[in-house]
This record gives C-alpha cells, structure tokens and sequence, in this order.
C-alpha cells in the first residue's frame, strides 16, 4: 500500500512502463482470470424515467441474482466524466441514490460511492455540479476519490497491454463488492462504453494522468481488459438506460430515451446485452469480443435474459461513421 505521498515516486515508473503501449506477442490471461460460467442471465427491467420507483426497480433486479449483501461493504463506480448542462453524460444521481437505498435495504453494512473522474482534477465541481453531491450528503454516504486514494502494486491477470501491473486505489481492497454503474452510451474510440469501459474510473489519475493517459497509450481496448480481469473484488453492474447517449459519445452525443435498467453479475454479459439493445453487434467490439472469451458471456445464445424482451427497448442508437459496420446485428 501507498500513501498519496508516494504517487509521485511510481508516477514516472507507470508512465514510462506504459510507452510501449499496444498488445504483447502473446495475448493471454491466468488461470484465475477466467471467470466465463456455462450461461450467464441479465435483468432488463423497465424504468419509464427518473420519477420512476427507481430503489424498488433496482432491488427487484437485486433480487433476481439472488446477491447476499447482508453486512458488506458495497462499493458503487458511477460514471461521472464531465459536467454536462443537459444531464446525458454521467450517471444520473437519482440512479445512484436507488441503488444507495437499495444496498441499504438489503442490510449491506456501509455503501460507498467512489470514482476517478478522467477529465477534470476538481471533484468537487463535478460532484456539486452533477448533483451526486446533494445525494451522498443527503444519505451520509462516504465518498472516495479513485484519483487521490491511497494505492495497491498489482500483478495483472491478464497480458493485453504491456503494463504488467496496476496501481489500484485501496478503497477496492476494503470492499466486498464493487458495482458499475455506467450511463447507457455510444464511444467515439471503442464503439460502446458500458460496465466493463466504465472501470477505466478506478484507476488513478494521481499515477496515470488525465484522461488516464498511460492507459490510453497502453490501448484502450487491451486497457479495459486488463483492467478487469485484475480487479480484486466481484463486480455487479446496473446500467442507467433511461436516458442514454447516441452518436459522438461519451462527451458530445446526443440524449436517447430508452426507459431501461440492465443489471447483471457477469458484466461482459451486460454490456452485450445493452450493446444489442443499441442494435449495436457486441462481437464487432474489439474488447467485448475477447472479453467473450475468458470473462463472461457475450453470446446470446449463453444469455437468459430476464425480466422484459430485449425488444421491447431496442432502438437504432447512432454511431459515428466509422463504427458503421457495428450496427450489423448477427444475432
């Protein structure tokens, strides 16, 4: 464990490691690793909008993957990038204030909302401007900055970058449950960003940069691999599709209604299912398609989707012109 102190000292080291950037010669993943089941199930369950039973949405959905969180700590990763005026970028407050009562109800010992926004340093603007800050205050809920946590050296599980290891926040180490919590959105660079993109937040801007540049020089894609299949704690995902995001996302796409949650315990899964709901072909995403292999589920065929049918909600969610060969569905 390091303190904040001694960020600077790996800074460099992280940087520099980083350089070399891109996939290694032999693309594989450890033992441990390996987290793909025989099938795996995703909740779809309706949500019309924010004024919804959104607490009660999420603890039916809770509920249907049977989660013991009774005396746990329970750690929610919203996705919170930049302020935007018209509320399509980040996780939407209310979301994360239902799955804060959710937690809670279900008699979890403490829920804490942590993130590592990868744009601005200044987390308490985008908190007090996003509006997640009236809701931690409001619940007494701790909040952590990823971006300034004390760290933890760690051996990567899997060799899509050249990283080798990751320094990762310490607050991940202390918890029984890590829950993503992404916003419904296209991606400019990767096509989809979903639960899986979203624990790029995890990792420290005080050790990576801004926007977590070392990753990104790393490769995204293998980035985002790495990333979770190293992560020290099971994840859970709840996808805020009520209103998502089209086009030229993250940052400057356009809102898209979909009325939707997706909640799920194998997050490759989630992000196909929701990728589909996007008419978008999840094994035409780079990362998806390896995550398919070793961390989850990603065919619908290995998928029991429960709750409402996928097309129900399904729309034609825009893409920028170069992921125009994603919106071929396969089936």
């Amino acid at each position: 464990m390091m303190n904040r102190r001694e960020f600077i000292k790996v800074s460099a080291v992280a940087s520099l490691s980083s350089l070399a950037g891109g996939c290694g010669p032999s693309v594989r993943w450890d033992r441990d690793a390996y987290r793909k089941t025989a099938t795996s199930r995703v909740a779809i369950l309706e949500a019309k909008n924010y004024q919804a039973s959104l607490e009660d949405i999420i603890s039916h959905g809770i509920h249907l993957f049977k989660l013991d969180v009774k005396g746990k700590r329970i750690v929610l990763k919203p996705n919170l990038v930049e302020f935007d005026l018209k509320g399509v970028i980040n996780t939407d407050p209310r979301v994360i204030e239902a799955a804060i009562g959710s937690f809670r109800s279900l008699g979890a010992r403490e829920v804490v909302v942590a993130e590592g926004p990868g744009h601005r340093r200044d987390s308490e603007y985008l908190l007090t401007a996003s509006g997640i800050y009236d809701v931690i205050n409001e619940h007494r809920v701790r909040y952590v900055d990823l971006n300034t946590d004390d760290v933890r050296r760690t051996k990567l599980r899997s060799s899509f970058t050249n990283l080798r290891e990751l320094y990762l926040p310490e607050t991940l180490f202390n918890a029984d449950l890590l829950v993503s919590m992404p916003k419904l959105k296209t991606h400019h660079w990767v096509g989809v960003t979903l639960s899986l993109k979203n624990m790029f937040g995890v990792v420290p801007g005080s050790v990576y940069g801004w926007p977590k540049n070392a990753l990104h020089w790393a490769g995204i894609h293998g980035s985002i691999l790495d990333i979770n299949s190293s992560l020290p704690i099971p994840q859970f995902a709840i996808v805020d599709g009520i209103v998502g995001m089209e086009g030229n996302g993250p940052l400057q796409g356009q809102a898209k209604q979909s009325g939707v949650l997706i909640l799920g315990d194998d997050l490759a899964a989630v992000d196909a299912t929701a990728a589909r709901l996007m008419t978008i072909e999840p094994r035409k995403i780079e990362y998806l398609e390896m995550a398919g292999r070793f961390l989850g589920n990603i065919s619908h065929e290995r998928i029991e989707l429960v709750g409402e049918r996928l097309e129900r909600f399904q729309q034609n969610y825009r893409v920028i012109e170069h992921f125009q060969a994603l919106k071929v569905l396969t089936g």
